[in-house]
Formats: structure tokens, C-alpha cells, sequence
């Protein structure tokens, strides 16, 4: 039952209309306008020696934020700051290296990095060199495992790579790739001010396969501005063409009060929201037809991709990330707004550079906010994470791992449940609450309905999206 839920799922517009609301992506639970400021250093260090005195300490997943950017790109709403300056790479690669050099004495020796991710901003902002060093500086203070199943992955602009770079990178152990594409429809491209071309962004797909990088990502984005199903429809062809291993399809959510950048878009140009949907749909139908499977949210990715496999046997993971098939780790994350998720604790940096570069200087741990989950923080995150990965709670499991009577303990979540089975959303019986075929691509909307913040009247709505 399970398996064919993952690999099947339903396009229904009126339903995605009718539940086309913000809400978190349940990257984590708590989403982070839970943190506080009243979690600080000594509760990241707190939380290090607990992980280290586990009977078997979890390995590590390390990621480094890189914020830096050639040129600002209308849609986005990530923690990024604009600049030609490429020396500001070398002034922020020199303190992070010293927040490295703090951070990890903390963790033990022997607890083996599985998972190396550099984000952004642009990654790729820093030379091949730099990124050496970070990686060299990153070796040198945590042990990296030598598991054939180790990921060393990194966010790349193709505009900003040179023929070496690949190679380079492939050197330093990388062997996972992120490609942001949005659309290669000139209109579109010139309207969000990022122009790239399809022969340079193939390229770095084709260098990452010569020099054996074991997956490649490629980012898209519906509902920009001026995108219409002929172009968008072109682009899908185009990448699907390619054969990422992987691809993402992410909503535009127009915020231009919270987005500076998303300003200079022209709204006239913004897709209605029945076009909207009729490019959901399309990538939808494109993807499905060259064989990609629908893994969650956003995220689609071929059989025999290590997402797939992770999904079909049960070890899928979500976090800051996304999806991971590293669910038995410790997340480190370093850089400026970089969150950490050690043990039963989140923790996270200061989203302004001067800030985070003012604690690297005074010799602290640059920690701005976190918070401690509490007993019912642990068992509703179980329960989100179960539903975020493969579209099911199992309810057996849920009351050995965590001692409670279901039906009793999530009585609230049961009840929100009843409209969204009403509209064939989920299924919920004795066993288990799972997805519809209807409701795959509504299943933040579901695990929604377990998050106790999102029904206290204050709670901001977190790392969130809209359903289209």
C-alpha cells in the first residue's frame, strides 16, 4: 500500500486551490519562529556533550552557509548579500574557518561526517582554492568517514563555473551537486534578472557525470513572472533531457514586504492562479512521463536515485537540507543564519553578517537563538517527519517508541484530520493516518494538523510556502 502511494499521486486543481495557504515546510519541528534567544552558547554546548554520551553518539552532517552572491536574483528569498567584492569571500572564509576551529573540540573524535553540504547565497562565490581550504580546515577538525556512502554536496550557479572547477571539486571529495535553473525562457530570465543559457548549464551537468559525481539536483521555479506553458514546458523538456538524478519544483511565493529583492518584479507579469496551477500540473505530467517518482514536497527524483531507495525502505530524512537519506546524524551548521540540530535541541547563528562575525571575533560560538524540545515537541516532530517522508504514520510504532495512547494523545490532531479525510486528503484507521493518491502534494497540510504552535494564536507561520 505504502509503495504505491509513493509513486503514484493525484493533480486535483480545485482541491489545491481550496488549500492554497502559507504554511511551514516542516524543514524541522518546531519550525524556527519557535526559537528563542533565551537558547544560547551554553545550551549548543550542553547539547554537544549530551550527543557525545549517547551509548552510540549519531554521526555528523555538516553544513557551511556560504552568503554571498554576484548579482541579486528578484525571486529570492534566501540569506544572501550581494557583491562583486570577492575579497569579502576571503575576509568571511577566514572566521569561519575559526568558528570550525571552535565548534568542533566539542564533538568527539571518533564521530564520523557522513554528510558535508555547502549552501547559499552562492557556494560557488568562493575559487576553487578557497573552497579547498574550507574543506582541508573541515577535515582537519571533524573525521571524515571514508563510507562509500558518504555525501559531500554543493550548491553551484552553472553562470559563476569555469571549465576546472568540477574537477577541482570532485578532488575535494564532492560528489553531489545543486543546479539553480528557475526557467530558460529568455522573457522569464530577463524579467527575475538571472540570465543563463542551456549549453552552460549543461555543461556542468555533463562535467559532473565525467568526473563521477553520484547525483545531480537541478532547481526550477513555477509561477515567475512572464512564465506560460510553452516556455516552461520547453524548459521541462530541456532538463528532462538531461536526466538530473534529482529536481526540485518549487512554488514562487510573491512576498515583496518581506523580500527587498522581489520588488523589482513587475506583478503584471505574475502568472493567475489558475495559470499557476496549470504549470503544477504540467511539471506534474512531464515529470511523471520521464520516469521521475514524487518524493514530497517539492522533490522528485529517478528510481534508482538514493532518495527513491532511502523513501521505499523507510530511511528517508528531512531537515534543513530537505530530504537526506542521513536520518541517524547530528546536524552542524556553520556560517551566518547556518541552524544546528544536535541531539533534541535546534540552535542558530545570527541571520546578519556583522553580528556573526562579531561573536567569531569576541572568541564565542555564534549562537543568536534554539530551543530545547520538550517531551511533546518529540513525539509530534516523529509523527511530522514520519508523514513528510513517506506520506504515512504508523501508529503501532509511534505508541512503542514513544509510550502513549494515540488515539488519546493526538485526540486535537484527529480532529483536524476530519475535514482534510472528508475531502480524501488522508486515510485514518487503526493502523495508520496516511496520504491519498490526492493528498501527496498537500502533505504539509497534513502534518500541519499535528503541530501544536500553528493552533496557538501568536505563532508565526515559519520557513513556509504556498500550496501553488
Amino acid at each position: 500500500m505504502l509503495r504505491s502511494m509513493l509513486t503514484h499521486h493525484s493533480f486535483d486543481a480545485d482541491l489545491l486551490r481550496r488549500y492554497d495557504r502559507t504554511g511551514p515546510r516542516y524543514t524541522s519541528y518546531p519550525t524556527a519562529p519557535q526559537f528563542s534567544d533565551g537558547f544560547g552558547e551554553a545550551g549548543f554546548r550542553d547539547a554537544a556533550a549530551r550527543s557525545n554520551a549517547e551509548p552510540i553518539p549519531r554521526r555528523l552532517s555538516l553544513y557551511a552557509h556560504i552568503p554571498f552572491c554576484f548579482s541579486p536574483c528578484f525571486y529570492c528569498g534566501c540569506n544572501r548579500i550581494i557583491t562583486r567584492d570577492a575579497a569579502r569571500g576571503a575576509t568571511y572564509l577566514s572566521r569561519l574557518v575559526r568558528e570550525i576551529a571552535m565548534v568542533a573540540p566539542l564533538f568527539d573524535r571518533d564521530r564520523d561526517v557522513i554528510q558535508l553540504h555547502l549552501g547559499g547565497g552562492t557556494p560557488n562565490f568562493l575559487d576553487t582554492g578557497q573552497l579547498e581550504e574550507l574543506v582541508d580546515s573541515l577535515g582537519q577538525h571533524f573525521h571524515f568517514s571514508a563510507s562509500p556512502q558518504r555525501d559531500f554536496s554543493i550548491e553551484l550557479d552553472p553562470r559563476c563555473v569555469r571549465p576546472h572547477d568540477i574537477q577541482a571539486l570532485a578532488a575535494m571529495g564532492f560528489n553531489r551537486a545543486s543546479l539553480g535553473v528557475q526557467d530558460f525562457d529568455p522573457a522569464v530570465q530577463e524579467a527575475v534578472n538571472r540570465i543563463q543559457s542551456v549549453e552552460e548549464t549543461l555543461a556542468v551537468i555533463e562535467a559532473c557525470r565525467r568526473h563521477d559525481f553520484r547525483s545531480v539536483n537541478v532547481d526550477l521555479i513555477y509561477g515567475l513572472p512572464g512564465q506560460n506553458r510553452e516556455g516552461f514546458g520547453l524548459t521541462l523538456d530541456i532538463v528532462t533531457a538531461a536526466r538530473p538524478d534529482r529536481l526540485a519544483i518549487y512554488s514562487y511565493a510573491h512576498l515583496p514586504q518581506m523580500f527587498r529583492a522581489q520588488r523589482q518584479i513587475d506583478e503584471a507579469l505574475l502568472p493567475s492562479p489558475e495559470d499557476k496551477l496549470g504549470l503544477l500540473q504540467l511539471a506534474i505530467e512531464k515529470l511523471a512521463e520521464a520516469g521521475y517518482r514524487y518524493i514530497g514536497m517539492d522533490h522528485f527524483a529517478l528510481p534508482e536515485d538514493d532518495l527513491a531507495r532511502a523513501q521505499e525502505q523507510g530511511g528517508l530524512h528531512r531537515n534543513f537540507m530537505g530530504y537526506t537519506t542521513h536520518a541517524d546524524s547530528d546536524l552542524i551548521g556553520l556560517g551566518v543564519s547556518a541552524i544546528s540540530h544536535v541531539g533534541d535541541t535546534y540552535s542558530q547563528n545570527p541571520r546578519d553578517l556583522p553580528a556573526w562575525e562579531h561573536a567569531i571575533d569576541a572568541g564565542r560560538l555564534p549562537v543568536w537563538r534554539g530551543m530545547q524540545l520538550d517531551a511533546d515537541d518529540i513525539v509530534r516532530a516523529d509523527a511530522i517527519q514520519q508523514l513528510m517522508c513517506s506520506g504515512a504514520v504508523d501508529i503501532a510504532t509511534m505508541e512503542r517508541r514513544h509510550g502513549i495512547a494515540f488515539a488519546d494523545y493526538f485526540s486535537d490532531a484527529l480532529d483536524r484530520l476530519v475535514p482534510l479525510a472528508a475531502d480524501g486528503l488522508v486515510e485514518v484507521d487503526a493502523t495508520a493516518i496516511r496520504s491519498t493518491s490526492r493528498g501527496r502534494l498537500l502533505l504539509r497540510i497534513i502534518a500541519a494538523c499535528f503541530d501544536r504552535y500553528l493552533q496557538q494564536p501568536s505563532s508565526a507561520p515559519g520557513r513556509f510556502s504556498k500550496a501553488i
